[in-house]
């Protein structure tokens, strides 16, 4: 008798471990700035990561992964909300105000508690968005699953690896050593549109020493939970938080900005909702709003019609649905003080990119970005004219829409949508990408001055309000896509329309069109008097570009009139592109500046003129 009681209480004990597995936890981690194609996993010249490639074996490895936007805080927001960024008002890096999200609508993990998950997080957030209750039961550098309440508590942990931040390459002169890296630079392949020097091989070997870092703490962490006995109970997704940081990667919207590593490891346990065998690869597309979706379905968990996003892993998931999605939609807006305004869309092996204000370069000035010594001496580089027409291409005007093929050019650097043989293709992705920013619909097509007053108390719903209004600004802004002939006479009537916004976009139409664009001088300099203080100031930057008029007068008198901040960011960026022109016939004064707004970002920019950065 007393041997079977000892039995039944010992085989009583056994399901208190597994039984908060009745549902699986989810584990996320994440390595800051890092792009797939620093891991040997997703890239042959990538480094070995053993931890990673472990979890890889007993789970799948999306090879094709991507972030919507190449910074943090937009991603991140992106991640959280399982929304796009420019649908919901988080599109811009750093806020100036956090969007709020409409009545009812809650990040997803607060989802998680209310069907009774324990959720941590371990420690950045970094949202652009108003964070709605009940997200997280605890969000520090102490948080872990190892806190919650009961082991029969299902658990969903975010971990955030920050030794692969940008920062990581913020090193100097004197730092450039041989003995501070270990990865060989000359056994390194350079990106096409990378000049090959020793800062450059230096600066790709620190960051491949960090991969190594990385998965080390991958590895610790997935020990964690197999010391805890949680391991096949466990989802656990590795990835990048966007792509990576080497110069013309994080901020900008090429895969070196988008394109993330993402492995998820599927217990044993649950690995009839892996939807693939374990040790599977796919190329099946998934997007940073699809993260979130994909959580709540393993968990049980309704998925909001609000996200955009969809599951791909789970109940009702097939190998054969996940090969068949093949879309990624890319977004890049204002990182901290440097603004633009890109959009793409990858459908398969080819990439789609709109730059809707062509004229400014990859390279505008962003002063975090210079820190590094490889931008420095880039910018050296092509000031000095010893980079070839690919290294060139970072510091000059951009086509208005370009066309890759990525499986014959990985790095970006040809664009194909001057190629008859590839017309249909071209046109196919451009509609896409027009029906795309119509049907979210694209706040940015509003300043962001305007969002701050009028949108982000409720910008869905500003959005869906505005949506025909939008609609008729992206074909405005689209005119920049026809021959100027035939774009003329439209663009004449957006000069004069009653919209000011109207007439805001065919100033930046016709400053994409360049001198192509001088029959239209007239009508451009007539707006120099216009009510809205940012059209004069899209007009002066227009008939400046053309060197028909002298852009400092006005943007004078706006610095000087605004109350805005995001007015006078917005100003002093055609102030900074016109004074690093290659000329630089127009230098800014700063002693006629009376600034009114001085918050935000634009203290960067003086900070600059000053020749303090």
């Amino acid at each position: 008798m007393q041997l079977r009681l000892r039995l039944l209480l010992m085989l009583s004990l056994i399901p208190c471990v597994a039984r908060g597995a009745e549902r699986p936890n989810i584990v996320w981690i994440l390595s800051e700035d890092n792009s797939k194609h620093y891991l040997k996993l997703f890239d042959e010249n990538g480094a070995p990561t053993p931890r990673i490639e472990a979890m890889a074996r007993d789970g799948i490895v999306f090879e094709r992964a991507f972030s919507n936007a190449p910074v943090c805080s937009v991603a991140r927001t992106t991640l959280i909300t399982g929304c796009y960024g420019p649908r919901i008002g988080t599109q811009f890096h750093r806020k100036m105000k956090s969007a709020t999200l409409p009545a009812g609508q809650k990040m997803f993990t607060a989802y998680l508690r209310d069907a009774g998950y324990y959720t941590t997080n371990n420690s950045k957030k970094d949202y652009n968005a108003v964070e709605s209750d009940g997200v997280w039961d605890a969000s520090s550098k102490k948080a872990s699953w190892r806190n919650r309440p009961t082991a029969d508590t299902p658990f969903f942990h975010m971990q955030t690896f920050t030794m692969s931040h940008e920062s990581s390459l913020h090193f100097k002169q004197h730092q450039m050593r041989p003995d501070a890296i270990r990865t060989p630079p000359d056994s390194l392949r350079l990106a096409d549109y990378h000049p090959d020097t020793p800062t450059f091989r230096h600066t790709y070997a620190r960051y491949h020493d960090g991969m190594g870092v990385i998965d080390r703490a991958v590895g610790q962490l997935v020990d964690q939970l197999a010391e805890d006995g949680l391991l096949e109970d466990t989802f656990i997704f590795y990835f990048g938080d966007h792509g990576g940081v080497l110069p013309r990667s994080k901020g900008y919207i090429y895969e070196s900005g988008l394109h993330v590593p993402l492995v998820v490891r599927v217990p044993e346990r649950w690995r009839d909702r892996g939807s693939l065998a374990r040790g599977s690869r796919t190329q099946g597309f998934v997007n940073f709003i699809d993260f979130g979706p994909t959580v709540l379905h393993l968990a049980g968990v309704h998925v909001p019609e609000a996200m955009d996003g969809k599951p791909f892993l789970g109940p009702g998931v097939s190998a054969e649905s996940l090969a068949k999605r093949d879309e990624a939609f890319g977004y890049a807006d204002r990182f901290d003080e440097k603004y633009d305004l890109c959009r793409s869309l990858r459908k398969g092996r080819y990439k789609y990119i709109r730059n809707y204000q062509a004229f400014y370069p990859d390279g505008l000035r962003n002063n975090y970005r210079y820190q590094m010594l490889a931008y420095q001496e880039w910018l050296a580089l092509y000031k000095q004219g010893k980079l070839n027409a690919e290294q060139r291409q970072f510091f000059e005007a951009k086509p208005v829409e370009a066309l890759f093929d990525l499986e014959t050019d990985p790095d970006e650097v040809h664009s194909l949508a001057a190629d008859p043989a590839h017309a249909q293709v071209l046109a196919d992705l451009r509609g896409r990408l027009q029906a795309r920013v119509k049907s979210l619909p694209d706040l940015s097509f509003f300043p962001e001055s305007v969002l701050i007053d009028e949108a982000l108390d409720d910008p869905v719903g500003f959005g869906q309000r505005n949506a025909e209004r939008i609609g008729r600004l992206v074909d405005v802004a689209d005119l920049s896509l026809l021959p100027f002939a035939q774009a003329k006479p439209k663009l004449e009537a957006a000069l004069s329309s009653d919209d000011p916004l109207q007439r805001y976009w065919a100033l930046i139409a016709c400053s994409c069109f360049g001198k192509t664009a001088s029959p239209v001088i007239s009508a451009a300099t007539e707006r120099l008097g216009d009510e809205e203080l940012l059209v004069r100031m899209r007009a002066a930057e227009f008939l400046g570009i053309l060197d028909a008029r002298d852009p400092r007068p006005t943007f004078y008198e706006v610095l000087n009139t605004t109350t805005s901040p995001a007015e006078a960011l917005l100003t002093l960026n055609s102030v900074i592109y016109f004074r690093d022109r290659a000329r630089n016939a127009y230098p800014f004064e700063l002693n006629k500046l009376i600034l009114k707004a001085k918050a935000g970002e634009v203290g960067r920019r003086i900070e600059y003129l000053q020749g303090n950065n």
